[in-house]
Parts: C-alpha cells; sequence; structure tokens
C-alpha cells in the first residue's frame, strides 16, 4: 500500500475507522521531510495492514494547527483512534520499523483505560 493524502475533511474519520494509522506532517519546502519521505513510502509497501497517512501543513494549516504541529517533519501514529506516539524529527528506517513495532505490541485495553481515567479527572 502507497500513502494517503490526508485533509480536515477525512482526517478524523481515517483514524477512528482503522486500526492503526502513522500520519506524517511535512512540507514541500522541508529538506527533512524530503530525506524522510522513501523511508515512509518503503514502510508502507512493507506494512500493509498499517494506513500510512501524510498531511502537508502548508495545503491543511488549520489541521496542523489543531494538531499542535509546531515542527516538521512529525511523524504520530493512532491506534484505536488514540493518539499513543509523536515525535517531529526525520526517523531513520531501523527508528520507524521500532515504533510500528511498539505501536503494534500495545495493551490497547490498559491505554483504553489510562484515557478514560484521565477524562474522569479532567
Amino acid at each position: 500500500m502507497s500513502t494517503v493524502a490526508l485533509t480536515e475533511a477525512d482526517f478524523e474519520s481515517t483514524i477512528t475507522d482503522n486500526d492503526i494509522v502513522l500520519v506524517d506532517w511535512w512540507a514541500s519546502w522541508c529538506g527533512p521531510c524530503r530525506a524522510f519521505a522513501p523511508v515512509y513510502e518503503k514502510a508502507a509497501g512493507v506494512h500493509q495492514d498499517i494506513v500510512f497517512a501524510k498531511v502537508d501543513t502548508e495545503a491543511a494549516p488549520h489541521l496542523s494547527a489543531a494538531a499542535g504541529i509546531q515542527s516538521i517533519p512529525t511523524l504520530m501514529a493512532f491506534r484505536e483512534g488514540v493518539l499513543v506516539f509523536a515525535q517531529p524529527g526525520a526517523l531513520p528506517a531501523a527508528a520507524l520499523e521500532d515504533v510500528i513495532a511498539q505501536v503494534r505490541a500495545l495493551d490497547m485495553e490498559e491505554v483504553h483505560r489510562a484515557v478514560a481515567e484521565r477524562a474522569d479527572v479532567a
């Protein structure tokens, strides 16, 4: 599977309708973004059960602001609709594979319990 471009119109449904979604926040003028793109594309070809999405921060400034993007590239990982990882900076292939392995290994019952506890406190 190749990467998919997300917009404000389909961002939330993509996150909620898929088990694991990685989102690469990028811009065409960003050198590190361009360097990370082939690493991300290659991983998308290997992990066909994961949605590898991209958000062009120039084309979707409101979405980028809502997500709190302050530096690009930023990689976010969502599992079962929950943000479980967010980190700015271009990752080397081995680090991206490590993130994917950690996201797959999460105990989502525990994650959902922790999210619910935080919601009760707020």
